[in-house]
Order: C-alpha cells, then structure tokens, then sequence
C-alpha cells in the first residue's frame, strides 16, 4: 500500500518536473532578452529537476541513493541561481541591454563605458564582425 502511494507520488512529482523544464524550455524561447530568458532557465530548470530527483529519493529501496538523491537537490538549489546570478552580472557588465519594459536597473554603475581608442568608431565591435575569418568576405 505504501509503495503504491510513493509511485503515485513519483509519478506526480515527475509530471510537475517535466511541466516546469517544459515551461523553462518556453520562456528561453519566448522572453525578450537574456536577463528574463536566465530567470526562467535557472529557477524552473532547478525546481523540475529537484522534482524529478525526489521522486527518485520516493521511490529508491536505497538509503545511499536517497541521500544522493537529496544531496543534489541541495547542489541544484544552491548553484543555479548563483550561476545565473554571476552569467546575468557579467553580461550587464559586458553590455547586454534590458528589455525596454524593465522597471529598474539596479546595476547601472556595472554599465560598459567605452572609449574612443577602443575602436575607430568609438563603439564595441558586432558579435562575429571579426576580419580574417575563413568564408566572411575574404577571397
């Protein structure tokens, strides 16, 4: 009876799990700029996979595996939103704009500042706008 409650269980976690990445896998696809995109990658990325390892934890005969199992849920709560918080730092740095409907920017002394001597125009160069590359222009 009991095992027929935690598969039950299992079950249902990992339906929520799957929702969650699902919905993950949206936003990356449909949110406006990378700052909103590593929202939805990071936090439902950790939660469905948190789900899907504690239906493993339910559902495992195994007190090591259990403990495992656990063991990465804590590594998955405590590493994505610090690595999300740090890819989401540095791309401000770096100068990655905000969507135009962001309410506020906190960082605003993070923000790039170019120089004239950095390149002819006094501009940062366009991703893949580098010469010398094989098939860009070059005969």
């Amino acid at each position: 009876m009991i095992d027929t409650i935690l598969m039950v269980l299992a079950g249902l976690l990992i339906l929520a799990g799957s929702a969650f990445a699902a919905v993950a896998a949206f936003g990356i696809l449909r949110l406006p700029d990378i700052y909103t995109r590593m929202h939805a990658a990071s936090k439902a990325g950790s939660v469905g996979s948190g789900m899907a390892l504690l239906a493993l934890a339910l559902v495992s005969h195994s007190g090591p595996e259990a403990l495992r199992a656990i063991a990465a849920i804590a590594f998955f709560l405590l590493t994505a939103p610090l690595s999300a918080h740090l890819l989401a730092k540095a791309a401000y740095a770096v100068g990655y704009r905000m969507w135009g409907g962001s309410v506020l920017d906190e960082m605003p002394e993070l923000a790039v500042t170019t120089r004239q001597s950095d390149t002819p125009s006094g501009r940062h160069p366009e991703p893949n706008a580098h010469s010398g590359i094989a098939g860009q222009g070059e005969s």
